[in-house]
């Protein structure tokens, strides 16, 4: 199997996984939500589910970073939203702001009357001052890692000398050791960037979690995989509507050689 192949087999692999666990947890958050032991197995469930995903597209990035920096298997919709290979890490922490004034809304008149239930509607005033620590953390690791990401661009030497090197005309635009030792290089910057990008989107996720009670937690991982799962059918459908898909799929027939001959 080709590497890419093997790259749009992880990615599927994993939202597989993702619609197993959002029906887990959400059974969980619908017929348990007083069952803190079960809630915080499912919880642990998903995240070491997130650990094996970061492991196995880790290990396969090593051979081409870029292509999961821009992945072809995705929508045009996700990747125009993509953040060093997936979403920025704050995504967790904004999304926890919008379901607590959410719920907050929804149910105001049950909570002046005194009903309490528990959800990310009654984050109390310690966790709202542990969350907005975690976002100022959070922010300042992304533009740290943005940087570092910004540096290593192709305008960078050595790709850049070599591309005001080489000639065009004589058609050495596509030949040289040099030329493949440099992008090689910089595949590997690109997946060594990746690797921590990951690291900070699943480490603020494990302190949010920390910050949380069980039944507030499981909300939040339901909210992250609906989010996940609902905008890649959104955007698959796009495409299709946009005829972008069908594009893409010529594209690809049209490099893999000439089709075969009608019987």
């Amino acid at each position: 199997m080709a590497n890419h192949q093997l790259f749009q087999a992880c990615y599927q692999n994993w939202m597989a996984q993702q619609k197993l666990d959002h029906d887990e947890l959400l059974q969980g958050l619908t017929n348990f939500p007083t069952d803190l032991d079960y809630l915080k197995l499912i919880t642990r469930n998903a995240i070491n589910h997130i650990e094996d995903h970061h492991t196995a597209r880790a290990q396969l990035a090593k051979h081409d970073g870029p292509s999961f920096l821009a992945p072809t298997w995705g929508t045009t919709f996700e990747n125009s939203s993509l953040w060093i290979g997936g979403s920025r890490p704050s995504l967790i922490i904004r999304l926890v702001y919008v379901l607590c004034g959410s719920q907050i809304n929804t149910h105001l008149a049950e909570f002046l009357e005194g009903v309490r239930r528990g959800n990310l509607g009654e984050i109390s005033s310690s966790q709202l001052q542990n969350i907005d620590s975690l976002h100022g953390r959070t922010i300042k690791e992304e533009d740290r890692l943005t940087s570092v990401f910004a540096i290593e661009k192709v305008a960078d030497e050595p790709l850049a000398l070599l591309a005001y090197n080489c000639n065009i005309a004589a058609g050495e635009a596509s030949q040289g050791e040099a030329v493949d030792e440099a992008m090689d290089s910089h595949a590997l910057e690109m997946y060594k960037i990746l690797v921590e990008a990951d690291k900070l989107r699943l480490d603020t996720l494990k302190r949010m979690i920390d910050i949380l009670t069980p039944l507030q937690a499981v909300e939040l991982l339901v909210a992250l995989k609906k989010l996940q799962l609902c905008l890649h059918e959104w955007s698959k459908r796009r495409d299709i509507q946009m005829g972008i898909t069908q594009l893409l799929n010529t594209q690809i027939s049209s490099t893999s050689g000439p089709p075969e001959p009608e019987p």
